[in-house]
C-alpha cells in the first residue's frame, strides 16, 4: 500500500460532504425554522485557492440548505449537489461529465452515507471526529475536526506536494 503522501501527487479533484466536514455537524434552529450552520473561513480560502489553481471541487450533501449553496458558489464552486441521498450515483455522474478517474479523487466524508463513495475513490479522507466506520476506511484522518479546518488541511497538503500552494499569492505580493 502507498504512503498517504504518495497519493497526493495524483489528486486532481476534491469531493466534500457538507455537514460534519465543512461544518461541525451542528445545526442551530431559529424560532422561524431556519437551520443555521457555521463554516470555517480557512476552509473557504483553501477551496477558492484550489479552484483558482485548476482543481475540480465538488460538493455532495444530503442536506438541502440553499444558504450552503450560496456560500459555496461565492467561493467559485460550480458542482454542488444538495439533497443527494445516494451519493455514489451523483459521484458516478460527476465522473462521467468531467471524465475523472476515481484514483485522482480525494473525498472527505464523516458519516455512514459517505461510506459507499469513499470506497470507490483513490484517497478517502475524514475529519478527526468522523464515525468509526469512516475512520476504518480512510487513508488519512485529519488532525482537525469537521468545520474546524479539516478541508484546508487536505487541500493544503495536496497543493504543497504538487508545488501549487500559495505560489500565486507570493507572486502577487512580493
Amino acid at each position: 500500500m502507498k504512503n498517504f503522501k504518495e497519493y497526493l501527487e495524483d489528486i486532481t479533484t476534491f469531493v466534500f460532504d457538507v455537514d460534519g466536514v465543512l461544518t461541525d455537524g451542528t445545526i442551530v434552529i431559529t424560532t422561524d425554522g431556519q437551520m443555521l450552520r457555521n463554516m470555517n473561513l480557512k476552509d473557504g480560502y483553501a477551496i477558492k485557492t484550489a479552484i483558482e489553481k485548476g482543481y475540480n471541487v465538488c460538493i455532495i450533501s444530503g442536506g438541502t440548505n440553499e444558504g450552503v449553496r450560496e456560500r459555496l458558489r461565492g467561493l467559485g464552486v460550480t458542482d454542488i449537489y444538495l439533497g443527494a441521498h445516494h451519493k455514489i450515483e451523483v459521484l458516478d455522474e460527476y465522473f462521467d461529465i468531467y471524465d475523472i478517474k476515481p484514483e485522482h479523487v480525494l473525498y472527505m466524508g464523516d458519516d455512514l452515507p459517505d461510506l459507499p463513495p469513499m470506497k470507490m475513490i483513490g484517497l478517502p479522507t475524514c475529519p478527526q471526529d468522523a464515525v468509526p466506520e469512516i475512520k476504518e476506511i480512510a487513508k488519512y484522518i485529519s488532525h482537525k475536526n469537521g468545520g474546524q479546518g479539516c478541508v484546508r488541511d487536505v487541500i493544503e497538503q495536496v497543493m504543497k506536494v504538487q508545488g501549487k500552494w500559495n505560489s500565486s499569492f507570493n507572486a502577487k505580493y512580493d
